[in-house]
């Protein structure tokens, strides 16, 4: 599996706004990562044949990039691009079928409310004079209205960014991860993303142990490996407390999105 390395340039039609993630595999075979989760613009080399777990493993991001940025790849192989914000940009899902209508899509989702409290401590730790998360979250909080045009909400509303994907791929090319799952059962979750793609389960429990202090699983290269790949310092921070009310009131927000999204993918979230 190779990745390509530095930004992507596929969607030079139009600014593309950094947020959540997505994963794209392209021929031979084709793929792509999209996750929900805060996005980074990180990148791998060129492993061998049998894919290795993009850095980190915790934030699988949504990915996409134009064919002929990719590094030449052999049939035996799988080339992997992940770049966050496509999954809730209008145009990506059809400049990426125009690429490559094989291409397979993962997209790692979790907790819209947790989402988006992740998405605002982020936020706060590198403009800590931003508005209350309160405050962003509500056009008018006593009557319930959600500001849905604050990206940290918007993101969540995975029901309404998947149909735009759903008119130009069919469910089945697209995977998608529990970001829950992933912490608490990685090797699970690496299962069936392995099983997705058609190739054989080389990540297995043994390349995972559990970080206490970050809260989060560390990869280890190879089951030998004496060095794993842990989250980076700004990962995994402790999210800002938010009034128990404030957190019912979204959830009582996304409650019909997420249904809608669980019938859809024909996979329960457990979110509610």
């Amino acid at each position: 599996m190779a990745v390509a390395r530095g930004p992507s340039a596929a969607l030079q039609e139009g600014a593309v706004p950094v947020f959540p993630a997505f994963c794209l595999l392209l021929p031979a075979p084709a793929f792509s990562c999209l996750s929900c989760q805060e996005g980074t613009r990180r990148s791998v080399g060129t492993p061998p044949p049998v894919p290795r777990l993009a850095q980190p493993l915790l934030t699988i991001t949504f990915c996409f990039a134009c064919r002929s940025l990719m590094p030449r790849t052999l049939d035996s192989q799988i080339t992997v691009e992940k770049t966050p914000s496509y999954f809730v940009t209008k145009e990506a899902p059809r400049r990426i079928f125009n690429m490559s209508r094989d291409t397979k899509l993962i997209v790692v989702v979790r907790n819209p409310v947790t989402r988006a409290i992740s998405d605002y401590t982020q936020t706060l730790s590198k403009k800590p004079d931003i508005p209350t998360f309160e405050g962003l979250s509500f056009r008018n909080r006593s009557l319930g209205l959600v500001d849905t045009s604050w990206n940290a909400i918007r993101i969540g509303m995975y029901a309404v960014h998947l149909e735009s994907w759903l008119q130009y791929f069919p469910l089945s090319q697209i995977h998608f991860v529990s970001g829950e799952k992933l912490i608490t059962d990685p090797a699970g979750e690496m299962g069936k993303v392995q099983d997705f793609l058609g190739i054989k389960r080389v990540i297995t429990d043994k390349h995972f142990y559990f970080n206490k202090t970050k809260g989060f699983p560390c990869l280890k290269k190879s089951e030998s490996s004496g060095l794993p790949r842990c989250l980076g310092k700004s990962k995994g921070r402790t999210h800002v407390q938010i009034d128990p009310e404030v957190i019912e009131q979204l959830r009582d927000f996304y409650r019909p999105y997420n249904i809608k999204f669980y019938e859809t993918v024909g996979q329960d979230f457990r979110w509610e």
